[in-house]
């Protein structure tokens, strides 16, 4: 049973008996509830995790680790104390502003991303894993299970998935330390960049964090080549063709997140709408002419 907010206060150190303690609710987001701590002069985030999220895939002790190896390097919010069994994370307020998608576009904030990923992607080896054609069929048998309308071209796009990854398989990758969910909202600036929200985060392809950015910011080809020679130094066939097919994979896992959410959310927000909007993307960007090379 989750806690309400008075008793998960209680269970942090030192905050419990605190005279000068205030909370106000942080707004943005659509699966957890989120909460500004202010205590000794200092200001913390208290996320209490929504119910039933195991069903997105979310493992609260991968998130604490790989938000507490995030924080440690500066690049995710400082993690001051994790509430177990229930997996509430305690960070450090971080004082800063969100960056437009389109702010996001232009090159100087491009190669700031791509830089931030080479660090995320080296760093030492975080548990759970991320491969998004498990996800999709995890996703599935939980949406089928709550009886949630899928759309009718969905046995076409599990076609197109497979062949997605075999052609992925066909060269090896070695799994990285991935975030695996870079909405725009996770951005901040704070002097430098931060990403927030390590709910996903595991080992997986590189390409789907480079992919996940440039699709959820709308990157046109010219956005693409940039990312790429900023993370590589160079632009390939291959990388060109990998990052291509992960921002459909991106839809596909997004898309699918949307439709389990719409079975199981109590929040107000419209996961069937957001659903088929990635699934309209999806499916746009599977009629490219270039598909068919890609893969």
């Amino acid at each position: 049973m989750a806690l309400t907010l008075e008793q998960a206060i209680a269970r942090v150190p030192g905050w419990r008996d605190a005279h000068d303690l205030k909370t106000s609710p942080l707004g943005g987001g659509i699966t957890n509830r989120n909460f500004l701590v202010e205590t000794g002069g200092e200001a913390y985030v208290l996320r209490i995790a929504g119910e039933n999220t195991e069903l997105l895939g979310i493992n609260r002790q991968h998130e604490y680790e790989a938000n507490l190896a995030a924080g440690q390097l500066g690049i995710g919010p400082e993690v001051i104390y994790f509430i177990q069994p229930e997996g509430y994370l305690v960070t450090r307020f971080v004082p800063g502003a969100p960056v437009p998608p389109e702010k996001m576009r232009q090159s100087g904030y491009i190669s700031l991303v791509a830089g931030t990923l080479q660090k995320i992607h080296n760093m030492a080896d975080i548990p759970g894993e991320f491969w998004v054609p498990k996800i999709v069929a995890d996703y599935t048998a939980i949406a089928e299970r709550h009886s949630v309308a899928f759309p009718e071209n969905f046995d076409w796009l599990i076609e197109r998935l497979r062949e997605a990854e075999a052609a992925l398989l066909s060269t090896p990758y070695h799994p990285r330390p991935c975030h695996n969910d870079l909405l725009n909202e996770n951005f901040l600036f704070a002097g430098r960049l931060r990403i927030l929200d390590w709910e996903y985060a595991g080992m997986g392809d590189a390409f789907f964090d480079l992919a996940n950015f440039s699709v959820n910011h709308d990157f046109s080809d010219e956005h693409d080549r940039l990312l790429l020679d900023s993370y590589f130094g160079e632009v390939t066939a291959v990388n060109w063709a990998r990052l291509k097919i992960m921002r459909v994979i991106s839809d596909f896992r997004e898309s699918m997140w949307g439709l389990v959410q719409t079975g199981i959310s109590q929040l107000d927000f419209d996961f069937p709408g957001y659903a088929s909007k990635h699934f309209e993307r999806l499916t746009s960007n599977l009629h490219d002419p270039r598909w068919e090379q890609w893969i």
